[in-house]
């Protein structure tokens, strides 16, 4: 079954920080989610304390993030999470280097009985389907955080690469895009683009579409909404995503 879950970052944005990991888990709770996306912590005791308050919470991680790759292996490794992002890397790196950093990424990885998970996000070494899908290619061992809001608005077909890699998805961003700027190209895809509520997207993704393709092929993982930018109380647009995102779910 899947879990609905909330992608925090754009909450920090909206409140400078997250200040109470516990309010805010409680917030997300009431609202009908299952989670959000990281434990965090500046070391594994950090992390063990915040694993605690998400338990008096009832509410779940999809992975972790520690201020160390080895320490959110062995987190990750503790919790029974079965994915870490791997480093997200600018297009200044070579391709050939990202992908040999990967493999040993995925490598270490593995020994913890965890894979490292590519995201795709605009700006970053892996933007593109092309270049996701030689990504992938080249680092069989990887597993896909799909960012639906990033492959779209660099022109990928989301549904096509949720058939083609369900086998390696290992959890799915859920965003809109709003076309601020159409004359901006992708290099400066953040004046382009305001990252934004499914409800106010208008580069038009197909999120039925997507649903459909994740149901096709009986994906059972986290479906995690991300605002970048919030406009408003970014609980009250949360709760009108999951919302959106059920209904669609559930159709």
């Amino acid at each position: 079954m899947v879990k609905f879950g909330v992608a925090d970052y754009g909450i920090d944005v909206w409140e400078g920080g997250c200040f109470s990991l516990e309010k805010r888990l409680i917030q997300l709770k009431a609202l009908g989610y299952d989670g959000i996306e990281w434990l965090k912590g500046m070391d594994t005791a950090d992390a063990f304390a915040n694993a605690v308050t998400f338990h008096r919470c009832a509410m779940d991680f999809a992975s972790c993030s520690l201020s160390v790759p080895e320490m959110t292996l062995k987190c990750a490794c503790a919790f029974g999470k079965s994915y870490v992002w791997l480093p997200i890397k600018t297009r200044d790196v070579n391709m050939e280097t990202y992908c040999r950093r990967s493999r040993t990424f995925c490598a270490g990885a593995a020994e913890y009985g965890v894979s490292g998970a590519i995201h795709n996000h605009l700006g970053a070494r892996i933007e593109s389907q092309e270049e996701l899908e030689v990504f992938l290619r080249e680092v069989p061992a990887a597993k896909l955080l799909l960012d639906i809001g990033h492959l779209a608005g660099a022109g990928g077909d989301c549904a096509a690469v949720i058939e083609k890699y369900a086998d390696r998805l290992a959890a799915v961003h859920f965003k809109g895009i709003e076309v601020t700027d159409p004359t901006q190209t992708l290099e400066n895809w953040s004046k382009r683009f305001r990252l934004c509520g499914l409800r106010e997207d208008t580069l038009g993704i197909d999120f039925p579409g997507i649903v459909n393709a994740l149901k096709k092929v009986h994906y059972d993982g986290w479906l995690l909404i991300e605002h970048d930018t919030h406009l408003r109380d970014p609980y009250r647009e949360l709760e009108d995503d999951l919302m959106v995102l059920k209904q669609l779910w559930n159709s």
